[in-house]
């Protein structure tokens, strides 16, 4: 990308631990927050339908049981994605990716979307995911920035939709996790904060490539990759760091 149109700060899940995660009502309290920017977790229904949850099994963050990709969108409209989290928030839905794309349309809010597939459904979640984000996001001025661990579902992303940019996540500097963001054409490498120092900042900056990290939710380590000339922080603590 020849200009980085995304801000420093990127709010993580919505609004981190202060409200359900992957739910409207955490991205609207991140926004109440200042945040301008979020990061969510997108997987596919059994009947192809784009949703956001981290997990692939429904227990930790609804009312439900099994694996999310495994039963259609109909039944998993109907979950509880808010009870586990406070009585406040009792009753929140799961939303659409498509849900979550309009509400940051109309407010004019940048998104990342981590390609999260249920274990077998790497290319398809890859595929509909980038298919979706281009038929939404396009002739906006900021498209989304598709990132994944996975990088099977990054180059299904790539075949899908190559003009939205990518970024390979990675919590361990694997053998070749360059090469792959290179091969990839990634525009960014999203690290654990831990795995950032100098010299591996200056690699992947060489190369043209932006340096963001998750989850950064200490001062301290906020304070040393911002020493460290990293481009962009995803954190849980939306009432801890100004976006500004």
């Amino acid at each position: 990308m020849k200009h980085w149109p995304y801000p420093r700060w990127i709010a993580h899940r919505g609004a981190g631990k202060l409200a359900p995660e992957n739910t409207l009502a955490a991205f609207r309290l991140g926004a109440a927050h200042g945040y301008r920017m979020f990061e969510c977790d997108a997987k596919l229904s059994a009947d192809g339908v784009v949703f956001l949850m981290h997990d692939s099994t429904l227990e930790r963050t609804t009312n439900g049981h099994g694996v999310g990709g495994e039963q259609p969108w109909h039944a998993l409209s109907q979950l509880d994605a808010g009870g586990w989290h406070s009585r406040a928030f009792a009753g929140e839905p799961l939303p659409t990716l498509e849900a979550l794309t309009r509400f940051c349309l109309a407010n004019r809010y940048l998104l990342n979307i981590e390609i999260k597939p249920t274990p077998g459904t790497e290319e398809a979640t890859g595929e509909a995911v980038a298919r979706l984000a281009a038929r939404l996001w396009a002739g906006s001025e900021v498209p989304p920035l598709l990132t994944s661990f996975n990088p099977d579902a990054l180059a299904a992303a790539q075949a899908t939709a190559p003009e939205l940019p990518r970024g390979l996540l990675i919590d361990t500097l694997w053998s070749g996790w360059f090469e792959k963001a290179l091969e990839l054409q990634c525009v960014a490498v999203v690290a654990n904060y831990a795995l950032w120092d100098a010299a591996t900042v200056a690699r992947v900056h060489g190369a043209d490539l932006k340096c963001l990290s998750y989850t950064v939710n200490d001062e301290w380590a906020a304070q040393h990759l911002l020493a460290l000339g990293t481009d962009g922080i995803i954190t849980d603590r939306v009432d801890l760091f100004s976006p500004g």
